[in-house]
């Protein structure tokens, strides 16, 4: 395809040269007839037998030679007319070829692309994506593929035609004078050198210019997915600076970029005017002193020079296309040509065929790749025998996590090694090994698809009575089966849709359904209410059997009958046991477990859990949608995306008025009427050139020599001076416009940002709106916007002088003649119309289907921790490529429209001169009109058609931009459901807090009723705790006190204000948060704690006084940086007790006057949780005391499903299906016997 489409386009381009040879013979004709004229005006000469002769017969001869005459002009004109039409048609043909074959290709090849770089980057191993953050891979995979689309399609066919012009022009020109050519050639080099300079610096420029779009891709990645946390910690000024800044560095570079390419422009076209005036001085003494050429031949040599280079200037735009598509290409490629460490696609390695299960670590060393300096596992030595469920115990952030990953093989051990049954595990097939391991995390990850389908992830091939039987063995069926839908269920992005407690079992019946070897279980009750957990646990225990299983957990009561326990203290196994020999020895063990004993003097069950959680950088943050983001029978999202059903109907968007784009663009005035003017002295040089031009025809009409040479001095100096004015109206040009395009699309991104931030959270739920599709439409919407302001109106001002003045000319000089090759103007234009109507319907189809592809990216790159455990690697890159047909499918069709539309409007032109030329021939014959004239209009007229099509292969472009526009505006312009701006504010904030009456429904699932008339109060400085099974909507009251949603009925009064009379802003200031999965920021860990004030610049004093407080000081002091260190994104660099403790500093440092724990501690070891979790309100002294100092001025709100932790606090409100079934003190309701004594004394279900 692409070597037809290239022959196609070499004709193409071969088109006009060709014209030339037929446009100086007729020249020739024209000027012959003229002198003819002239002659024959004396009524004594005549015309016998084509010779002008004396009316007495005898031949007139003047200076040595006899005249020919008899030119039958309108005989000629209609020959050379027959010419054109056959050059137009052939073009037409050639162009539709050549534009068709090479869209289609490129589409082909961009699919191809895509797809390579996609199951690349999934073959790559998690090192690689510690080190590459989520944002920027859906940045390259987006944007980036584009730009390779952008160099690769049209631009190189285009390329080709320009650059067989510039060949056929100068062969033309040799032919027709070599002498002339020669001269003109010798200045050409300077034109090549400017060219070759200008593509280099653009791609220089193009890819500084992407890195900082990545950053900032990457920064609204982070601040969306984890939006929650944002909000309650009101850092949505402080993210759109974050933002911001990395814009400011890509205008910066666009602004170079801009002003590079204006002055090369303006270069380019000065020195072709200046070897016009040197070929035309040069070229007129050949026709006049020494005869070597006619002046047609003149004109063929000027021309086809001139075509020549003016196709080669025009081809740089296809050069800076290229430049950009290569500096995008380099960055896909390395990562293409990249082989992986460890290789999950790969078929290399053993595969057993009989797994015993023996695990050995043997003196292993490791560090994270993305954190060298820090030494994790430091010369382990352990043995793990087969069928014997081994337990991991020790403090967070001792390794224990970093071995389940070793075993998974996620990372390779630095030293030493892992071998499984003697074979080193190096030495074995990847997908193998992970197929007969069976993982359940702390914070499981679900996909954004049915219960079912997360299950069948597990193992493929699975029938429906297997799935049933292992969501039994996991408790979860009973659940599954009061849901709507069943196992069709949708359980949302990555799981939000589910409480904590069922995503777990899901999670589980997942891990079980593959009937693994090996089963790793890093915390896997962590998010159980005691209920569940018992069932669980007893799940769990039952499928142990027979079965090598590692157990992570800080809960010692889940591992107590574990056969070997295993203690942890700084990358190294101190000590190993059963749980009797472990307490005698009186090593780390027993210290855990004592201090658990200490915290649970009333509640035997229920103690210190929580790990260090598998270092995934693991789903959307539903910051704390914990557990109970849902209701009791947890809910389907009214299946909002299952295929086909009731998706949301595609929007139509109608496209923006150009006038908004413009208003956002007011404050650059001055520059776009600096642009404008340099654009429109630009434009009214091209009609300059027909007046020049033709002016060099009549000169050779002139007999009297002097005369001729004046004139032609004179207008080579025109010549001269036009050259220096386009070189500074270009740069003017090009760097006036960059500026106001530059600002302007960082203005509307940042917008869109704060647009986006300013929503209610209800909003992001949305499948719709899921952090992929957010980011992408952030990154393709306002650098479109750019295609209808900026540059463009510089085109389009060019374009619109050029056509004026033109059509000035050619009326003022002959209206008829203008009028008939105006006829074909409506049809140059038409044919851009139709071109841009087509592609707007493909624009808008494309973006749609490329959303549906970053959609399944975006959750393949945010969780591939979990898709690698499952081996599901594969399974995402179909996903992915099947999401790539439809867009494949309509490039396509796009390119057959394209090339009818283009074909089309470059034969027009042909035929127009064949029209022209003979009416005008007609017109010197019958009306005595002078060549010239014939001339300088046909040149006006056709300069203006060029202009027009240019103007109009802007129009893709235009179109792109006005639906990029709507779609921005669109956002811009809704009004969140919550308001941030208006409400009251009050200076004595006590904190009282009550709800009545709520009900309460989560949007995205209407049908699910999560809170029922849920009545409670807590006085100012009280503590309330929610008690209650998992899904039972304790965190949603929360959610509803923050304002992230509105009860749909009651009240929320917040000191006797109604919640959402209060200003947004002004309530979450006075509310601090931790909650179950805390989210960082992919920053410095001091910069994340004074993420606990916004509203001013905290100091470091009082940040190492929260870090204090927190228990987290003497931790930061033993990193190499200190408070400077990186925790890398979604906090991927620390343990989950450390991310817990640096989330306790960060509410501490807010000062709050209600704080609100959710599920706080329930990832530290027994010895953090005994402190930090009541140091948040108070000094560590006896528990007790603490507590009651803490109540002192400070409003809190427990929710725990560990009820050692909230004996003393002064209300427990024991919630079941969204109401509050008994509320009152600890001993109060012990004494009542009712459901809380029965939860603490048996863990049995509240309902």
């Amino acid at each position: 395809m692409m070597v037809v489409g290239g022959v196609c386009a070499l004709i193409h381009g071969a088109a006009s040269p060709l014209m030339l040879v037929v446009y100086s013979m007729m020249t020739d004709i024209f000027v012959a007839h003229e002198l003819e004229v002239q002659i024959l005006v004396d009524p004594n000469k005549t015309c016998i037998n084509n010779t002008i002769s004396w009316t007495n017969g005898s031949k007139y001869i003047s200076e040595t030679s006899t005249f020919s005459c008899g030119v039958d002009i309108e005989g000629q004109m209609t020959l050379f007319a027959y010419c054109y039409v056959g050059i137009g048609l052939g073009v037409l043909i050639s162009s539709y070829f050549q534009i068709t074959l090479w869209v289609s290709a490129a589409s082909r090849q961009i699919q191809k692309i895509r797809r390579t770089y996609f199951r690349k980057v999934m073959q790559m191993e998690m090192g690689w994506f510690d080190c590459n953050s989520v944002g920027e891979l859906n940045t390259r995979i987006s944007d980036d593929i584009n730009k390779i689309n952008d160099a690769i399609a049209d631009q190189m066919s285009i390329f080709i035609e320009r650059i067989s012009a510039f060949v056929f022009g100068f062969m033309v020109g040799f032919i027709g004078g070599w002498k002339l050519t020669m001269v003109v050639i010798a200045v050409s080099p300077l034109i090549g050198i400017a060219a070759g300079l200008m593509a280099m610096a653009v791609g220089r420029l193009t890819g500084q210019e992407l890195k900082c779009y990545a950053k900032a891709g990457a920064v609204a990645d982070e601040v969306i997915s984890s939006i929650r946390t944002v909000a309650a910690f009101g850092g949505e000024e402080k993210e759109v600076e974050r933002y911001d800044q990395n814009l400011v560095e890509a205008q910066r570079w666009g602004v170079k970029k801009g002003t590079i390419t204006g002055i090369f422009r303006g270069y380019l076209w000065s020195i072709i005017f200046f070897c016009f005036a040197l070929a035309f001085w040069y070229g007129s003494q050949l026709v006049i002193y020494t005869k070597e050429l006619s002046p047609g031949g003149l004109l063929q040599v000027l021309f086809g020079v001139l075509i020549g280079a003016m196709n080669l200037g025009q081809a740089s735009p296809c050069l800076e296309a290229f430049a950009s598509g290569r500096a995008a290409a380099k960055i896909i490629f390395d990562t293409i040509d990249r082989e992986p460490e460890i290789d999950c696609l790969s078929e290399e390695g053993h595969k057993l065929d009989k797994v015993k299960g023996d695990i050995e670590f043997d003196d292993v060393t490791f560090y994270y790749p993305s954190r060298p300096e820090v030494k994790i596992l430091n010369g382990l030595s352990m043995l793990i025998k087969a069928g014997q469920t081994t337990a991991f115990v020790g403090p967070s952030g001792s390794g224990k996590s970093a071995t389940i990953q070793l075993i998974q093989r996620f990372y390779n051990p630095k030293e030493g090694r892992v071998t499984l049954d003697g074979h080193d595990i190096r030495s074995l097939n990847v997908q193998w090994l992970r197929s007969i391991i069976g993982v359940v995390e702390q914070e499981p990850v679900l996909f954004a698809t049915t219960i079912a389908e997360n299950i069948r992830f597990g193992r493929p091939g699975v029938t429906m009575e297997e799935i049933v039987q292992a969501t039994k063995e996991a408790n979860a069926y009973n659940f599954i089966m009061e849901l709507p839908q069943k196992f069709d269920t949708l359980v949302g992005e990555g799981g939000s849709q589910m409480s904590g407690g069922q995503k777990q079992r899901i999670a589980i019946a997942r891990a079980l359904i593959r009937n693994p070897k090996i089963l790793l279980l890093d915390m896997a009750t962590s998010a159980l209410d005691n209920e569940s957990e018992a069932v669980i646990q007893e799940a769990l225990n039952k499928v142990q059997m027979g079965r090598t299983t590692i157990s992570v957990a800080h809960r010692l009561s889940t591992i107590k009958n574990a056969e070997v326990i295993v203690g942890f203290e700084h990358g190294q196994a101190v000590e190993r046991g059963t749980h009797s020999e472990l307490l005698e020895r009186q090593g780390i063990y027993f210290t855990l477990v004592t201090l658990q004993k200490d915290g649970t003097s009333k509640v035997a069950e229920s103690t210190g859990r929580g790990s260090l959680r598998l270092r995934s950088s693991s789903h959307l943050s539903n910051d704390f949608e914990p557990d109970e983001v849902t209701s009791y029978s947890d809910q389907c999202n009214l299946k909002i995306l299952s295929d086909g059903e009731t998706s949301p109907e595609k929007e139509h968007v109608e496209p923006a008025a150009m006038t908004r784009i413009l208003k956002y663009n007011q404050k650059e005035w001055p520059y776009m009427v600096l642009g404008s003017l340099g654009a429109a002295i630009n434009g009214s040089v091209n009609p300059l050139y027909a007046i020049l031009f033709s002016q060099i025809l009549g000169t050779f009409a002139i007999r009297d020599l002097d005369k001729q040479m004046d004139q032609i001095n004179g207008i080579c100096v025109v010549f001269c001076v036009t050259a220096a004015v386009t070189f500074f109206s270009q740069f003017v040009q090009g760097y006036a416009f960059s500026w106001s395009g530059e600002l302007l699309t960082r203005r509307l991104r940042k917008m869109g940002f704060q647009a986006m931030l300013r929503q209610e959270i209800g909003w992001f739920d949305d499948p719709r709106n899921s952090p992929g599709a957010l980011t992408t439409r952030l990154a393709t919407d306002a650098s479109m916007v750019q295609g209808a302001t900026g540059p463009q109106i510089g085109m389009t001002v060019n374009s619109l002088t050029s056509i004026g003045a033109s059509f000035i000319i050619a009326f003022y000089f002959s209206w008829k003649l203008t009028l008939v090759i105006i006829c074909f103007l409506p049809l140059i234009a038409l044919s851009g119309v139709f071109q841009a109507k087509m592609l707007t319907g493909f624009a808008n189809d494309d973006k749609k289907a490329m959303e549906a592809a970053g959609q399944v990216s975006s959750e393949a790159f945010a969780n591939i921790r979990t898709i690698a455990g499952l081996g599901k690697e594969s399974a995402f890159v179909e996903s992915y490529e099947q999401q790539l047909e439809s867009p494949h499918r309509s490039a396509t069709k796009r390119g057959v429209i394209y090339g009818i539309c283009f074909g089309f409007a470059r034969c027009v032109i042909f035929m127009a001169y064949a029209a022209s030329f003979r009416y005008g021939g007609h017109l010197v014959s019958s009306e005595n009109l002078h060549y010239v004239i014939v001339f300088r209009v046909i040149s006006a007229i056709v300069v203006s058609g060029t202009a027009l099509g240019r103007a109009s292969s802007f129009t893709p472009d235009y179109v792109k931009a006005k639906i990029a526009a709507a779609q921005l505006f669109k956002l811009l312009d809704r009004t969140p459901k919550i308001n941030h701006t208006d409400g009251e504010k009050w200076d004595d904030f006590r904190g009282e807090i009550q709800f009545l009456n709520c009900k309460f429904t989560y949007p995205t699932r209407p049908d699910i009723q999560v809170l029922n008339g849920l009545v409670v109060s807590v006085k100012p400085g009280q503590t309330l705790a929610f008690v209650g099974s998992s899904g039972c909507g304790k965190s949603t009251s929360i959610q509803l006190l923050e304002r992230f949603y509105d009860p749909d009925e009651g009240k929320v009064l917040i000191d006797d204000h109604p919640s959402d009379t209060v200003n947004v802003p002004f309530l979450r200031a006075q509310i601090g948060i931790v909650s179950q999965e805390p989210v960082l920021f992919d920053c410095s860990i001091a910069e994340n704690i004074q993420y606990g004030d916004n509203t001013r610049t905290v100091s470091m004093e009082e940040i190492v006084d929260a870090a204090k407080k927190a228990y987290l000081h003497d931790f930061v002091m033993s990193l190499p940086d200190k408070y400077d260190t990186q925790v890398g994104a979604q906090g991927s660099q620390l343990s989950r007790g450390q991310k817990q403790r640096i989330a306790i500093a960060r509410a501490i440092v807010r000062d709050p006057k209600i704080l609100l724990l959710d599920e706080a501690t329930s990832a530290l070891d027994t010895e953090s949780e005994k402190f930090s979790l009541y140091t948040v309100c108070f000094p560590p002294q006896t528990v007790q005391a603490a507590l009651d100092e803490a109540r002192k001025g400070r409003t809190s709100i427990v929710i725990a499903h560990r009820l050692s932790t909230i004996q003393s606090a002064d209300i427990i409100a024991v919630m079941s299906k969204g109401a509050i079934v008994e509320k009152g003190t600890h001993d109060e309701l012990m004494a009542r016997k009712g459901a809380y004594y029965k939860l603490v004394t048996t863990g049995a279900p509240i309902s």
